[in-house]
Parts: structure tokens; sequence; C-alpha cells
């Protein structure tokens, strides 16, 4: 969805030409799949980052067009909302010392951001959703100028037959409220972690993603309001996957999936024809063997892993997860640690393949992240082959083994596992995540979100990460 089309509007027989198409490149997928056509070079990690503008008083501020055209950078991008932004870096193969390459490349193009931001008279932040954004700003007043925005808003609610979405979020509070557009998306930013892997280890890697969602989205969750009422550790979840809820048509296009893969991605690909009615028919003008159609409509469904098709400067295929479940912030030296926690385990060596699909169900992966997205460090979670259940445990007698061997299998240098392992380290002995920091806040100061979202970025420029931000 991050490629601009020409019109919102479309006609049945655009929705026509696009199945046509999307059946052919499905099929001609098929046959790539079961001829290996896909890419088996060493592992390879990327990000991508989503953050907010905001005005000196800590409120969202819709200026990206201004802030874009100032900033002039190709890997600086808009999102849904006009006070919102992508930025990316340069994917980079997983061994020595890339992880701190990593830090460097991140830091250096989030100055430029902040520079260009400070030249307008507004900074910007990092977080899964800022503490200060109100129902009445996530509105199609405040939605970037786009045909593809537009379109995703429109194709939603026609799915919908025009009925308002019905937002109900039970947590530590409750929140109900109705929206009459795609906006409440626009409330969530993320920082998704990205792994190409050679093609015939792909199935397991996505399994491996899924089974560690759970931890991941405990130790990183940095979203526990929203509209000022407290609700799960990261309700960036729940939020966004009613946020596009397209009615009884459709399964929810943003969901933890219903199954493991047991013999290639291509059962995903298989599910998302069959299942999800085309949102958006973007007409491409490209070979069938660039797979546009396939690929675009791969961008309207939003799992929390998800399987991608891209192409490496060789022009050959390749396949990649898009890991989703990590929100962004609370700092620059926490996101890279998300990153290698994430590739750590990836490259872990348990659980067994095998047996997890054989003996550990995929309703107990589900549950698990649900627990850890609503209760963070305070979830309980059933684990292959091991009595720990407390998350916090799991993590520190089990999991940052797990993850120090992995990267040591990878070939990252010793001492950027320490250090951002060490990060994760802090967060978990400490209890302190981005969401205890500012539900902790708030205890102390009261629900002065404005307030709160100032103080949290200050904290954030300062560098530190959030296992040592104090109140």
């Amino acid at each position: 969805m991050g490629q601009e089309i020409d019109t919102s509007k479309f006609t049945s027989e655009d929705f026509a030409c696009f199945m046509a198409h999307l059946e052919s490149e499905t099929a001609l997928l098929e046959q790539m799949f079961a001829q290996s056509k896909f890419s088996s070079k060493e592992p390879v990690g990327g990000f991508e980052v989503e953050a907010w503008l905001v005005d000196g008083e800590g409120r969202a501020d819709p200026c990206n067009d201004s802030f874009l055209q100032k900033l002039n950078d190709p890997l600086v991008v808009p999102e849904l909302a006009s006070f919102n932004f992508e930025l990316n870096i340069a994917p980079g193969k997983l061994q020595h010392d890339v992880l701190s390459r990593m830090e460097e490349g991140l830091t250096s193009t989030w100055k430029h951001c902040q520079t260009t931001a400070a030249a307008i008279n507004r900074q910007i932040v990092m977080a899964g959703i800022l503490p200060s954004v109100t129902e009445e700003q996530l509105t199609l007043t405040n939605m970037t100028r786009s045909n593809r925005y537009q379109a995703l808003n429109e194709q939603v609610f026609r799915l919908r037959n025009g009925l308002p979405i019905n937002l109900h979020i039970v947590g530590r509070e409750t929140l109900k409220t109705q929206h009459f557009d795609v906006m409440l998306e626009a409330g969530t930013t993320s920082f998704q972690i990205h792994l190409q892997t050679p093609f015939n280890q792909a199935a397991a890697a996505f399994n491996k993603a899924l089974l560690y969602s759970a931890p991941m989205v405990a130790v990183s969750a940095n979203s526990p309001f929203l509209f000022g009422n407290m609700l799960w550790e990261e309700t960036r979840i729940p939020l966004f996957e009613q946020a596009v809820e397209c009615g009884e048509l459709a399964h929810r296009r943003v969901t933890f999936g219903d199954d493991y893969i047991h013999e290639s991605l291509m059962e995903c690909f298989r599910d998302y024809i069959c299942s999800y009615p085309v949102l958006v028919p973007f007409a491409a003008n490209e070979a069938p063997e660039k797979l546009a159609h396939l690929r675009f409509h791969n961008g309207t469904i939003w799992r929390w892993n998800r399987p991608l098709i891209g192409f490496d400067d060789d022009g050959s295929q390749h396949v990649r997860l898009e890991h989703r479940v990590v929100p962004s912030g609370p700092s620059i030296a926490d996101s890279i640690a998300n990153a290698a926690l994430s590739w750590g385990l990836m490259y872990s060596e348990d659980p067994d393949h095998a047996n997890l699909l054989e003996k550990f169900p995929f309703a107990t992966v589900r549950q698990n992240f649900y627990a850890c997205a609503r209760d963070g460090f305070n979830a309980r979670v059933d684990w292959p082959n091991s009595a720990l259940t407390d998350i916090r445990e799991l993590l520190l007698n089990l999991l940052l083994p797990k993850a120090a061997l992995g990267l040591e299998k990878l070939g990252i240098v010793a001492e950027d596992s320490k250090r951002y392992l060490g990060i994760i380290r802090q967060r978990v002995e400490s209890g302190q995540n981005g969401a205890q920091w500012q539900r902790s806040w708030a205890e102390v100061n009261g629900r002065n979100m404005p307030a709160l979202t100032l103080e949290y970025l200050q904290r954030q420029n300062s560098g530190l990460p959030v296992g040592q931000w104090r109140i």
C-alpha cells in the first residue's frame, strides 16, 4: 500500500481485471515455489520506523507535506495521517557489526529529520501510540493527500456497507466508541522488522516468528494509553485489528492468523486470494514475473507476521518476513535492541520445527501473543518443553541466552550482541518497558497526556534506553 495509484474511483470491470491478474500471478508464484526460484543468499535484515510530528505542546501536528518536502529524502515517506511519516535505512547482511552500523544509520537519518522538523517549529517522536493523540484528530481532515489512502477508506466502508467501525477495547479500563473512517489506523505506529531468509528456511522461520511474537510484544510494549484511557500494555494491537475491520464479507485484515505453515509460505498466498476480497484494484503495467498485483494485494492484508516477495539488486526474487508486532520507540537504542532480540531468536536452534507443529498447538501460540499484548511483563504463557510460565522468567532464563547463541551463529560481533541484548535484559530485570514507564509517569503526575508526551520525548532525545528512564 506504499505505492501511489492514479485514482481512488473504480468500476466493477476494474475489480474483475485486477482479480484476473491476481489469479494469474498466484498461479505463477505457485510455479516459482515448486521450482524453488528464490534467493538462497545469507540472511539479510532491515526495518521500517513509523513516527509522529508534534507541536511545542506535544500534540500531533498535521504537517508531513511541508516536512517531507523540506527533508527531500527518498527513504522517508508519508503515512496515512498527515502527522505521521515512515523512515527506512538500507538493509544489511546479518553478520559482523551490522547492528551498530544500523544504529548509526538510523541515528543519522533521525537527526536529519529532527533538524528539518525544528526548522518548521516541530518535533518528531517514536511511540507506538502517541499519548496525546485525540479521537478528534483521527479524522479524514488529517489524512495524507493520496489516492491510495482515499481509496483505502472508500473501499473499507464499501465492504462494511457504510456501517461505522465499532472500537471496543477492554483492558485495565474500557474504551468503546464508533468511528466513521479508517483513521483509527493512524493511531498505531510500528517498528517493523524484516528478515530475508534462504528460501529453504522460510517456512520454519515463519513459524518461529509466530512463536516468538509473544515475548517480542511483551518486552517491547509501548502503547498503554489511547484517548487518555489505560488499556492494554500494547493497545496498538487491538486498535489496529479493529481499525480496518471490513465486516462479515472478509476475515479481519489485521490478524495473528489461523495456523502454522505446514509446507511452504505459498499457503499464505493461497489464503490471501481465497479469503480476502480485493480492496483496491490497482492497475499495474508490469511483466507478470514482477507479481505487481499479488504484491499490492498482499500489502492490504496486515497480518502481524507477513510474508513478502521482493527482489534483490540483481533482479532475482527473494522471500522475506515482516515482523509487525513491535511498536515504535521508545528510543533508537531500544529499537535496535528489539531487532537484535528478534533476529537472535530466529536463528537460535530451538524449538525443533517438526516438534513445534506436532506438539505445541497453534491456538496456544496465538493465546500467548494476546496475553503478552494485554499484560506485558505481567503475562503468563505456555511454552514448548518448559515449565516456565512467567514471561520475565522465560526471557531471562531461556530466551535471552538463546538469542545470544543465535546472534553468535549469525556471526554478529560479541560486543554488539552484549550491548543490545543487555538493553533487553535491563528492561526485563527492571520490569520497565515503554508501557510501564508511561503508566508510572501517569500515576505520579496524572493523566495530562500532552505533558506525558513532552516528558517522554525528552527521555527519548537523551538517547538512553527505556530501562534507564526515571520518573
